[in-house]
């Protein structure tokens, strides 16, 4: 892979501790200059999956390119979410900020740190609603389905739009 090459990615943030809309702006401004957003979705207020004894979330996924390999996009989004305060808890616990690469081009990776497109994401509203309104026609490279055909099989109930765009205005 050239490291002059763009790449479009996908990422899914998310936050449900502290000022939410606050944490998702702090992650969307640390991501440049080495990922550059091209779109943002609106944000979502999103019931809490998996562990749901916890406050719930905001959600929301951006369209973005960057020069970085897989794994050094991997790296730099994890060092983001160690600088804005995020601790180890349990499996689906409470976060101040989660950032998960959902698609990186039409790339199919699997190694032991990172698996591209995101392992976990069907079956998750909180992550296809966002994908499908910035999104609706990309295929998941795997699956072959749109992005606006793998949200209608999904049960969007108790999720709102919380905030329109990047929330910045």
């Amino acid at each position: 892979m050239k490291n002059n090459q763009w790449h479009v990615s996908f990422l899914a943030l998310g936050s449900n501790l502290g000022d939410r809309v606050a944490n998702l702006k702090s992650a969307r401004e640390a991501l440049p200059p080495l990922v550059q957003i091209l779109v943002c979705s609106p944000i979502y207020e999103t019931p809490p999956w998996g562990y749901t004894d916890q406050p719930p979330f905001l959600n929301q996924v951006l369209k973005a390119q960057t020069q970085l390999s897989p794994r050094k996009l991997l790296s730099h989004i994890k060092r983001i979410e160690i600088e804005m305060g995020r601790k180890a808890t349990i499996r689906y616990g409470p976060r101040l900020i989660d950032i998960d690469i959902l698609y990186y081009d039409d790339l199919i990776l699997e190694t032991r740190t990172l698996t591209i497109p995101h392992p976990r994401m069907t079956g998750r509203a909180f992550v296809w609603l966002p994908l499908a309104v910035i999104a609706p026609d990309l295929r998941h490279p795997v699956l072959g389905r749109t992005s606006q055909e793998m949200l209608a099989e999904l049960d969007t109930t108790g999720i709102i739009k919380y905030v329109d765009g990047c929330g910045d205005s």
